[in-house]
């Protein structure tokens, strides 16, 4: 018979033996964030962070799980799972059940808001708060005007707030985020988050059985109404009819009101002018594509969140070549995370080249890696790669290693610090030195400017 304290002996015993086994970026990612919480004659019962991660576990480390808990405890004790969705609040509204094949039966909690009458829930996602949203300057006006409106909704002036910007900006993050904010701090209670597409498919369902007044009932009794993508009710000529009077009835009572579009206003087509005329005449503020400082700080968090130890010149590298939008960044995470895991290899800057030429996410100008450049500088100069990184000081491999950092900083998007990295540790000023030198020699010694053009030209043909 086991006691409440053994289940953490046992699965403190199956870590040391699962962490010789598997890769330690796979370890970190998959394991390290395993709970366990509780054991009894012929299970253990681990907690893990989400059904994704359930679902990794189960379909590529089951064998791995249950043959560490065979060795540990010699008899067949199997695995089982517990998964919280989302944390518990005071605040939140309505509760549901976690049914996961092979895990235990767990009570979670979510807020959301719900039409009786339609059966149909729009949730706000918890996950989506002010506090990990990572701020740059391609959004800081537009966080700064939703947390003002989250902290007074319907009192301030920006009523309505119009936020507008690409596919996968955040636009959606900050919407929620406002409805987290203000749910918890208490400053509105009925809140409600829909994306325009649900709302028409709520207008179509009240129509057909015809309960068109408790839909508009419903949606004009709320403190708060978030709207997700608005674009998509062009040419819906009722849905617009609709929304416009629960607008004006919102508005009139002081009910704040949050909208979200892909462009802005003005250049929405397929909308009545009186609705344009409303949303023009609102705050109306953007969000751009995230600069290269703000990208890193975005997979930085991300990485942390997720329990991922990624070197930062993997990090810096994504951010280089991946530039559309925030989505785009975290999916490439989650497509090297499954490869090292798959694979069994760890995420480094090799993999994550790879991985972005495979998505032909890659530009033109990083293709040439810093490990092709440093091997045809060291066949120029007939010095091997250990010299080249090492700590020697002569002549010709300090030339070499000058020319070789120099070209790096030319032909790829690696910044000064990475690059002294690949160099066996140095910093960024020893780089700065090397291009500084490398340039003025080319500048005043004619023959040596020839010299690196015919090996940039090597390096091209590599």
């Amino acid at each position: 018979m086991y006691s409440s304290g053994d289940c953490q002996y046992i699965w403190g015993r199956c870590l040391d033996l699962i962490k010789g086994r598997v890769p330690q970026q796979t370890f970190n990612t998959w394991f390290q964030p395993i709970r366990a919480i509780s054991v009894s004659d012929n299970s253990i019962f681990l907690q893990v962070p989400n059904k994704f991660f359930y679902d990794w576990l189960d379909s590529h480390y089951k064998d791995t799980i249950q043959g560490s808990l065979r060795e540990v405890t010699g008899n067949g004790m199997s695995a089982r799972y517990t998964i919280l969705l989302s944390e518990a609040n005071n605040n939140i509204a309505d509760q549901e059940e976690s049914y996961l094949p092979g895990a235990t039966q767990q009570k979670v909690e979510i807020r959301s808001a719900q039409t009786g009458m339609l059966e149909r829930g729009t949730r706000i996602n918890g996950n989506y708060v002010f506090e990990n949203f990572v701020e740059g300057k391609s959004n800081q006006f537009a966080k700064a005007a939703s947390i003002a409106v989250a902290n007074s909704p319907g009192q301030t002036s920006f009523n309505p707030l119009v936020i507008y910007g690409g596919t996968g900006l955040g636009k959606t993050h900050l919407l929620q985020a406002i409805g987290n904010h203000a749910l918890i701090q208490g400053y509105a209670e009925k809140i409600v988050y829909v994306s325009s597409d649900t709302f028409t498919l709520d207008f179509i369902a009240a129509i057909q059985k015809n309960k068109t007044t408790d839909f508009a009932r419903y949606y004009r009794s709320v403190d708060m109404l978030l709207l997700d993508d608005i674009q998509f009710f062009q040419n819906k000529e009722q849905t617009q009819e609709q929304f416009f009077h629960i607008f004006n009835d919102l508005f009139q009572h002081k009910k704040q009101i949050v909208l979200t579009t892909d462009r802005p206003p003005m250049e929405l087509r397929g909308l009545q002018e009186r609705l344009l005329s409303r949303f023009q005449s609102s705050l109306t503020v953007d969000i751009q594509s995230p600069d290269l400082e703000t990208r890193i700080a975005i997979l930085n968090k991300k990485a942390i969140s997720d329990g991922l130890d990624l070197p930062y010149e993997v990090i810096e590298y994504i951010a280089q070549n991946v530039k559309s939008n925030i989505r785009e960044l975290e999916g490439l995470l989650i497509r090297l995370l499954a490869y090292s895991s798959l694979m069994k290899v760890d995420i480094d800057i090799v993999l994550a080249r790879k991985v972005l030429r495979e998505t032909g996410q890659v530009e033109k100008k990083s293709i040439l890696s810093i490990e092709d450049i440093q091997r045809s500088v060291g066949v120029v100069y007939s010095v091997n790669l250990d010299s080249l990184v090492g700590k020697s000081r002569t002549k010709e491999v300090a030339e070499a290693r000058m020319v070789a950092m120099y070209l790096a900083r030319e032909y790829t998007n690696l910044s000064l610090k990475t690059i002294g990295i690949y160099f066996g540790g140095r910093d960024h000023s020893t780089v700065v030195h090397a291009c500084k030198n490398i340039e003025k020699r080319c500048e005043k010694e004619e023959p040596f400017g020839l010299f690196i053009n015919s090996v940039k030209e090597k390096i091209k043909n590599f």
